[in-house]
């Protein structure tokens, strides 16, 4: 079913429209109009249209079943269309498939390697596959088993990696030779925080230097925050939103959220815990109280209008007539905005086509 669009997905829908218009998709990186996909009856990626700029990362959001990986087989030449296109440059995905797909790098959801050779070795196998000089393929794969930490690992047959091991040199391979877009589908699943930084800090290395476009999905909020300049929350295989993420916390904000702690001897007073109640309610009206578990408090205040600088000022003039230990004011969180779009998600039997 077919919802009410927000501006801001009618405004990129228009953008593309026009650049299509004038025979100007070159000037992005990468160019979907009108990118469809039915199985049987059950419409899993409806008409969605999009230009990712030239050295941006563009994230998409969306719970399993949205149609993010289905968006993606479609744009790598792995699964036909249904209807729409896609460019990159002056080549077209349905006229110019081969061509299409050598400016294209991609990390699916679920690795597909030799198990039989080495992670060098793959990658080396790659490199000649994008056309790498034979000169240069030592020091490019050198570089970039060091640029996603498998220094320890090179060395040993793919069978024997460890599923973070295993999503890391997918990355790799993604990335080898600089293609012009990369598709990203939840690159650092299963890897540690350590890792997963330094792959963080890769991306951002390479798409600075080779003006690389990015496109990844991630249920990570954090990587979301720490690479996206635009993303785009997916619901029903439609886009519900689209933006810088600031933007849409500004756009999409649900007020603020409210955690006090209070004093360790004060904690288990039923007199402080009602007056720090009354407090916040005559303060903060409409403000509801999300959990209280061992004098901590979680409050969502729901008056877009109140700034935080406010709300700051009166937290720490009633400090001590409170009994506060500590107390955190934050603005809506990404995750929060995530949430929200994403309860109206359909539930299928045909959950397997995410």
């Amino acid at each position: 079913m077919y919802v009410d669009q927000d501006v801001d997905v009618t405004q990129e829908q228009d953008r593309i429209e026009d650049l299509l218009q004038q025979g100007q998709v070159a000037s992005e990186a990468l160019v979907v109009t009108k990118l469809t996909k039915y199985f049987s009856t059950l419409c899993a990626v409806d008409r969605l249209t999009l230009g990712v700029h030239k050295k941006e990362c563009f994230g998409l959001l969306g719970i399993n079943g949205a149609g993010k990986t289905t968006t993606f087989r479609m744009l790598t030449g792995d699964l036909m269309l249904t209807d729409g296109n896609a460019y990159i440059g002056e080549y077209s995905l349905r006229q110019d498939l081969k061509s299409f797909q050598e400016h294209i790098g991609y990390c699916p959801q679920f690795d597909a390697l030799i198990d039989k050779l080495t992670g060098r070795e793959m990658l080396y196998l790659f490199a000649r596959l994008r056309g790498i000089p034979e000169t240069q393929i030592g020091h490019t794969v050198q570089e970039i088993i060091e640029m996603i930490d498998l220094q320890h690992h090179a060395e040993k047959r793919t069978d024997k990696y460890s599923g973070g091991n295993r999503r890391k040199l997918s990355l790799a391979l993604a990335l080898i030779g600089n293609p012009a877009v990369v598709f990203l589908d939840e690159p650092t699943s299963g890897i540690d925080p350590i890792a997963r930084r330094k792959i963080w800090t890769a991306l951002e290395t390479i798409r600075a230097s080779s003006g690389m476009a990015v496109v990844l999905t991630t249920h990570s909020m954090e990587e979301c925050e720490a690479l996206c300049s635009r993303l785009a929350i997916m619901v029903n295989g439609q886009f519900r939103c689209l933006g810088g993420i600031q933007y849409l916390k500004s756009k999409f904000g649900q007020g603020s959220t409210l955690i006090v702690k209070l004093e360790r001897d004060k904690a288990l007073d039923n007199n402080v815990v009602s007056n720090l109640q009354e407090f916040v309610q005559k303060e903060f009206p409409g403000s509801v109280l999300k959990d209280i578990h061992q004098g901590m408090l979680h409050y969502h205040i729901t008056d877009n209008s109140i700034p935080l600088s406010h709300i700051f000022s009166i937290m720490e003039d009633a400090r001590q007539k409170l009994h506060l230990e500590d107390y955190l004011v934050s603005d809506t969180t990404l995750e929060q905005i995530f949430l929200t779009f994403a309860k109206s998600q359909r539930i299928t039997a045909e959950s397997n086509f995410v």
